[in-house]
Formats: structure tokens, sequence, C-alpha cells
């Protein structure tokens, strides 16, 4: 019995054994899988409660109900004996997504964006707190009887209880009072990174402090010892930090970090086990505490416990034995050049079939014209070429893969993402905009680079975007967006993007002029058998023909185009007085 229960801390039972080899999972389609630990087999699935996705499931301790919450906003108390919905009640305007039961078992507490304390016995809520910015990951009672015990217990006033969020590095303390005055977190912990997972020591006495474990994202664990009296207005920072890290020897001189994955206090509520390493392969480790050292680094060779097991599953592969005649082609290359030699019958019967006077390319010769050179085909250092971006960009959006546009988001090259803004099609660009609007709501680091593609999106398609007549709406929420990032230098930055985009117009419309005019020197000139004086000649008498209809500035024009023509002549060694006497003579 005591592994299992183990793993369900919060449905420690003694008087219901059939129930401790039970372990509840939730899937992500509503449903609830009831798996027996001791059979090693499904042993009922719970249907026809939920519509959504499952965020937490619990036990209750003294019975065989079982609670679970949903994105769908709804709360449901199953009946595990017959797999029925005993009862469903609707928790919060958004998607509930955790759950914890009082330590007597008459009250249940959820939490979405707000937490509520409900009644079980009548479904009705007991009590508000205000809750936590974004939506609550952890929830656990830190006692399970009041610190003032002048007073008449209910089984709920008094009691403190712990709250972790996603993306919130402090950890929420509330107290229930009898009244309904105080919503508040009465204190406060302070983390390294968001809370992944929570254990505790749950205190009986007054004086003996809280002992809490909290292991965050970053793989720090963080331990807090405090007694719970009150209201505290600072954070608390942790007594203690545990990191893992790799020896750093065997040719790698560096020492890496490895997570810590999990952490529960044992029985003795001295010692911690421990769970590290990868998520597929993890280390359970049992370390005893020292919590008046403020950080502790516990150097392990995980490569070692790991490498053992991957050698012997090594010698199970055989190799298989390939003749020295056979040429093996490795997939997925394109453009490899094989010599196919078809059989000497093959081609006979095929010959046999032709008319006597028609020639026809056999299907060898086809696939010799289709080979590439793989040499041509290759980039220099193997990067990719901004025409797949523009592609992968394309299926992605158009797919909604989030891997496939991670990869080319990703990107911090300016030329890159230049070169793919400019060759996408111009009906992507809408889907473009409204990802990285999405995107832009997210860490500031992510921002930053969407801001690169958002610039790049304006400068080039600046003219198509200003014909779509719901450019309002599309657009509406991205601007908003953008309008409360620079609320603080609001007209610096209007300017400097409005320069930007007048810069790189002129830039361009300088680029587009400057294109021509580099191919307008005559590739083939022909020069006629008469002499040059013969040519000049006839360019006079045209002039003087042409010359009545010209304007005053036009003949100082002419008259400047004179002079050129003499200093040629001179330069050609030709007199300059020929000309004039003969056009005089006309």
């Amino acid at each position: 019995q005591d592994g299992p229960q183990r793993k369900k801390r919060k449905s420690e039972v003694g008087e219901v054994d059939k129930q401790l080899d039970i372990l509840a999972i939730g899937t992500a389609v509503g449903s609830i899988l009831l798996y027996s630990t001791v059979k090693g087999e499904l042993q009922s699935k719970l249907d026809g409660g939920h519509d959504s996705r499952i965020n937490c499931v619990r036990w209750h301790q003294d019975s065989c109900y079982l609670y679970s919450c949903s994105d769908d906003k709804h709360i449901v108390e199953w009946n595990t004996q017959t797999c029925k919905v005993k009862c469903k009640w609707k928790g919060d305007n958004s998607s509930v997504t955790c759950l914890c039961i009082s330590p007597d078992g008459k009250m249940l507490l959820s939490a979405g964006r707000t937490i509520k304390l409900w009644d079980l016995e009548t479904k009705e809520v007991y009590r508000h707190f205000t809750g936590h910015a974004t939506s609550v990951s952890s929830l656990i009672f830190t006692t399970v009887k009041p610190m003032n015990e002048s007073k008449p217990f209910d089984g709920i006033t008094g009691l403190y209880f712990l709250s972790g969020a996603i993306h919130d590095r402090l950890l929420s303390v509330w107290y229930i009072r009898s009244d309904r005055k105080e919503k508040n977190a009465v204190m406060s912990f302070t983390v390294t990174d968001e809370p992944t997972f929570v254990d505790l020591t749950v205190t009986e006495v007054k004086e003996e402090p809280v002992k809490l474990a909290v292991v965050c994202r970053d793989g720090q664990l963080h331990i807090f010892e405090h007694i719970l009296n009150g209201y505290c207005k600072k954070p608390l920072t942790s007594n203690c930090t545990i990191q893992i890290a790799t020896p750093g020897n065997d040719g790698d001189s560096t020492p890496k970090p490895v997570p810590v994955l999990a952490a529960a206090f044992c029985t003795d509520k001295q010692s911690l086990l421990l769970v590290y390493g990868n998520t597929l392969q993890p280390i359970i480790e049992k370390v005893s505490l020292n919590t008046s050292e403020s950080h502790i680094c516990l150097v392990r060779d995980i490569q070692k416990v790991l490498s053992l097991k991957t050698d012997a599953a090594l010698t199970k592969v055989k190799t298989p034995v390939v003749n020295s005649d056979t040429k093996v082609l490795v997939p997925g290359i394109p453009g490899h050049s094989t010599a196919l030699k078809t059989p000497a019958l093959g081609k006979e019967k095929k010959k046999s079939k032709r008319k006597p006077g028609e020639t026809e390319e056999s299907i060898e010769e086809r696939l010799g014209a289709l080979d590439i050179d793989v040499s041509k085909v290759k980039t220099p250092g193997g990067l990719p070429q901004t025409d797949s971006f523009a592609v992968l960009l394309v299926q992605g959006l158009e797919s909604n893969d989030a891997e496939i546009l991670n990869k080319v988001l990703n990107t911090r090259k300016e030329n890159i993402v230049k070169n793919t803004v400019a060759r996408m099609p111009i009906h992507a660009v809408i889907p473009l905009l409204h990802e990285l609007t999405k995107r832009l709501q997210g860490n500031p680091y992510s921002a930053s680079l969407m801001v690169r593609w958002l610039k790049s999106v304006f400068t080039l398609h600046a003219s198509y975007l200003s014909t779509l007549p719901d450019l309002i709406p599309q657009l509406g929420m991205l601007y908003q967006l953008m309008e409360s990032r620079v609320k603080t230098l609001q007209k610096l930055c209007r300017l400097h993007g409005r320069l930007f985009i007048l810069v790189t117009q002129v830039a361009a419309s300088q680029t587009v002029q400057d294109v021509p005019e580099v191919n307008q020197t005559a590739k083939l000139v022909y020069e006629d058998d008469s002499s040059e004086e013969e040519g000049s000649d006839d360019e006079m008498i045209a002039d003087k023909d042409s010359d009545e209809n010209w304007d005053e500035d036009e003949e100082k024009e002419e008259q400047s185009d004179e002079q050129d023509m003499t200093v040629e002549k001179e330069i050609n060694g030709d007199s300059d007085l020929e000309p004039e006497n003969e056009s005089e003579e006309e």
C-alpha cells in the first residue's frame, strides 16, 4: 500500500483499502481514466461530465468520490463505484484550473483567476479570494488546525492555504477568516521563476514552522521555513536554494546544470525525495537537509547512470551484412545521380513494341535528363535560403504549425527577414500580421524578435495594406497593443516610425530609378559610310529647319549644344567654320 499511497498524498486513506491502488488520470478530451496500479490495467472510464480538457483531479479523503475541473468552467463530483456524475456545477466565468479539498473534507477550494471556497453539501460559495493575475496552477492547505485555539474550531475558519499561478514568481498565502472582510493574501513567498511543483509539511503545533519546497521552471529548488502567524507585508525569500550540476570532467570542463523536476518531504520532515534529470528517465534520490546553508549545489554525474542502460540496449542492434558490389542510397537527399541499368531482356521487349520508324527516349535517358547536380544546389555553409523560408512561413501559417512558425520567426538576421517578407505571397500578409500580433502579447524577448518582422511587413507591403477596405478592424488589436507599449514616448516613437517609412520609401524609389540607367549604353553601334562632316551637316540642317518653332530658352540650349559640337570638332581635328558656313549658305 505504501507506494501508491505516496503517489497520491492528498488522498491518503486508512479505511478504504480498495481505493488506494487507483490512479485517476484526466485527459484532454474531457474523460477520466481510472487506472489500477496493482493490476497494471485500466479499471474504468468516467465519461459525460466535461466537454473540454481536464485541468485537475482530486480524490476525497473519506469516500469514493472524485472531483474534477475543466476548461468548460464546470466542477464535477463523480461517484467512482457507479462511474457516474453525482453533481455538476459552474465553478467560474473562465476555465477552472485547480482544486483542493479541505482537511476535514467538507469544503473545496477551486481556482481559475479568482479563488473560491465551496461548501460541498450545498455547493454554494462560502468565501471569495481575489486570486492572481494569471490562472492558478497549484492550491494546497498549509495547516490542519487553527493557530488560535481559544475559539471553537468549525473545520475551516483559521486555516491557511497556499496558491501559485503560471508566469507568477510569487506564492501567496491566504487566511480563512470568520468574517468576509479580508480578501487579500496575508503573506507571499518569492522564487526565481514560475513554480512547477509545490510540497510542504503540514503543521499541527502552533510554534512549529511550515516547511515548503518549491521547484521552479528554471530547475532550482527553494526551501522556506516560516511560522504562519498573521499578516506579513514583505515577500519572504527562501532559507535555502538547492541546485544540481554535473561534475564537469571527462573532456567537458564546464559543469552543466541538471534540472530538478519535483521534490517531496519524507515522513521525518527532515529529508527530501528529489526527482531530477530527464523527464523520460528521471533519477529519484533521498537527500537529508541542512538548511543552515543558504545555497547548496549537489554534484551528480547523470551521464554514468544513463549510459549504462543505453550501452546495454545498443548491443542488441545488429548491423546487416552488405555486399561490396551493392550501392546503398541514402533517402531524402535530392538529386543523387545513380547509374540505372535495366537488364538487356527488358530493353529488347520494349524495342519490340515500338514501331519500326519511331525513335523514343528510354526511361534511363529521361531520368538522366532530370538529374540535378548537387554541388550547384547546395548553398554556401548549408544555410537555409530565403526561398525556403518564405515557403515554410506560408505552410506554417496555413497549417497553424507552431514548430514551423517558431523555426522561421525566431531568426535574427535582418537580411533573411526582409527577403522572406519580400518573397512571400500577398495573401499571406494578413495571416502573418495576426500571428505576429498573437506573439507580441507574449514575453518581451519574443516580442523584440516579432518587431523586426512587423517592420519589414509594413515597409514592403504598405501599398497592399492601404488598399484593404477592412484594414482598421484587421489591425485594430495590433494598433492598440503598440499604443500601450509606446505610451511613455508616444510622440517620439510616432515621429521615428514615420521618418523610418519615409526614408525607406525614398531609398527604395532611388534604387528603382537607378536600375534602368545601367543598361542604357548601346550594345551595337552602326556607322554609315559617309564622312563625319556630312553627318554633322545633316544634323545642322535639321536643327535649322526646326529652329523656327523653338522658344528663347530652347535657343539658348541650342547655342550651348553648338558650342559643345565645336569643341568636339576641334578635338577631332576638323575646322569648326565649315559647318557654320554651309548652314549660312543653306
